[in-house]
C-alpha cells in the first residue's frame, strides 16, 4: 500500500470521523508501513492502534487551520487525504438545486467554502510540511458531477460548481508545489456513490451495484494512489483509476 512512500511514513486524514475518512484511516492503519496517522475532525475519533492520534478542530475555520499548522510544527508529511465535503444540510435547508430559481447565495457560499476554499487553504497551511525532497502525496475528494466536460444533466448548481472550483484550485496548487518539492503529487479523486450521510437522501436513484461501501471505496482509492505515475501531478481520477474529464 502506497509503496511510493517510505516505511514509517506520516499520514494525515482530514474528515476522519466521516464514512470515507474513517475507512481510509482504518485501511492505512491495517498496514505496518505508516509510522503515524493523525485523524482530524470536528469530533473526537478513536482507533485502537497506538499510531493513531485524534485531533479535534475545524479546518473550515481560520483558527482550526492555525491549530493544525502549529500542531504539525513543519515536520515532513508524506500522505494527506482530504475527505471533507458538503452536498446538503437539513438543518440549514441546503439541498441540491433542480433549477435556477432554487439558487440561494448563502447556500452557494457555504458549499464553495467547504468544498473548494477550505481544501485550498489546507494546502496553504501545510505548505511547510511539503517543502523539501521527501515523497509527498495530497489526495482530495472531488466528484464526477464537478466535471464541466461530463455535465449533460444540469442541476446541482452549487455542488457542481464548487467541485469544479476545487479541481482548478488543486490543479493550480499541483503546479506550484512541484516547484517547492519535485516529489510532491496532488490528485483529485472521484469515489463513486458511497453509502455515507452525504449520499443518503439520493441513494434510491443509484443503480444496482453502484452504491459502494466506505471500506470498498477506501480500498479502491488507495489502490489508485498506489499506481499514480510518479512524473505527473494534478490528475483527476475515479475510483477505478480512470481519468475524469475536467
Amino acid at each position: 500500500m502506497l509503496n511510493q512512500l517510505p516505511d514509517g511514513f506520516s499520514a494525515l486524514v482530514i474528515g476522519a470521523s466521516g464514512g470515507i475518512g474513517r475507512a481510509v484511516t482504518d485501511a492505512v492503519l491495517a498496514s505496518e508501513r505508516p509510522g503515524s496517522v493523525v485523524g482530524v475532525s470536528r469530533q473526537k475519533t478513536s482507533h485502537p492502534d497506538p499510531r493513531f492520534e485524534s485531533l479535534v478542530l475545524d479546518v473550515g475555520q481560520t483558527d482550526g487551520l492555525a491549530a493544525l499548522e502549529s500542531h504539525l510544527e513543519g515536520r515532513p508529511l508524506h500522505f494527506v487525504f482530504n475527505a471533507i465535503g458538503i452536498l446538503h444540510d437539513v438543518d440549514s435547508g441546503i439541498a441540491p438545486e433542480k433549477k435556477l430559481a432554487d439558487l440561494d447565495a448563502e447556500a452557494m457560499t457555504r458549499l464553495f467554502h467547504i468544498n473548494a476554499i477550505t481544501p485550498a487553504l489546507l494546502l496553504k497551511a501545510l505548505e511547510g510540511n511539503f517543502k523539501g525532497r521527501h515523497t509527498a502525496l495530497f489526495a482530495s475528494l472531488s466528484a464526477r458531477v464537478g466535471s464541466i466536460g461530463d455535465n449533460h444533466l444540469g442541476g446541482w448548481y452549487a455542488y457542481r460548481a464548487s467541485k469544479a472550483a476545487h479541481n482548478m484550485l488543486m490543479k493550480t496548487a499541483a503546479v506550484e508545489l512541484r516547484r517547492l518539492n519535485p516529489e510532491m503529487t496532488v490528485v483529485c479523486l472521484h469515489p463513486g456513490t458511497t453509502d455515507t450521510a452525504l449520499s443518503l437522501p439520493f441513494q434510491e436513484r443509484v443503480p444496482e451495484g453502484k452504491l459502494f461501501t466506505p471500506s470498498f471505496v477506501a480500498e479502491r482509492l488507495l489502490a489508485v494512489l498506489d499506481k499514480l505515475p510518479k512524473q505527473e501531478s494534478g490528475l483527476f481520477l475515479d475510483w477505478a483509476g480512470k481519468p475524469v474529464p475536467w
